[in-house]
């Protein structure tokens, strides 16, 4: 576990979503465990406290490199971060609605790689992690078998997840140029 807050409020999501979002969090990435659980503290807290937001804009909560069944509650805007010390840091998780991406939330898994991609793609370590994600979700029944893969600039106008990374999800099984 990573020591996160509980959320002030939550919304079931549901089941079997059919799409997954990726995000980058824009700041420094983190390469240990301990330096990835600072830097996911230190995100929902400023989603918290400086924004005002039930929790982090990122599905995270619980730390493990093994999540796969998540045995507990959520606590982020997001379901999951991954860092690029390989580890899945649980947000909101497989069960709760995130805050990721305007008309999407309610249908999608948001995945935040920690760090900024504009001009890097994460480290293989972390693009496992991510893969690895979407496919325990798959397995699950919690994304759909047949999901649409896309970038959060697809949902609203911003950068994330970045250049380098967005180029890089383009080429995955599943990414969707045009979501609907």
């Amino acid at each position: 576990e990573w020591g996160a807050r509980s959320p002030t409020s939550t919304s079931a999501l549901n089941p079997l979503v059919p799409y997954v979002v990726i995000h980058h969090t824009e700041g420094p990435p983190c390469s240990t465990r301990s330096s990835c659980i600072r830097r996911v503290k230190g995100i929902q807290d400023f989603h918290m406290d400086t924004r005002g937001w039930a929790d982090i804009g990122y599905k995270q909560e619980k730390m493990t490199r093994s999540i796969f069944p998540r045995s507990s509650h959520g606590t982020s805007a997001s379901s999951f971060l991954v860092g690029e010390d390989g580890n899945v840091y649980e947000g909101r998780g497989w069960s709760k609605q995130g805050a990721h991406a305007p008309n999407y939330n309610s249908r999608s898994i948001g995945i935040s790689v920690i760090g900024n991609f504009m001009k890097i793609v994460p480290n293989p370590a972390a693009t496992t992690a991510l893969k690895s994600l979407i496919a325990c979700g798959t397995r699950l029944g919690k994304i759909r078998g047949n999901y649409s893969l896309i970038g959060h600039r697809q949902t609203k106008s911003t950068e994330c997840p970045g250049d380098a990374l967005y180029k890089e999800i383009t080429t995955w099984n599943h990414y969707n140029p045009k979501p609907k």
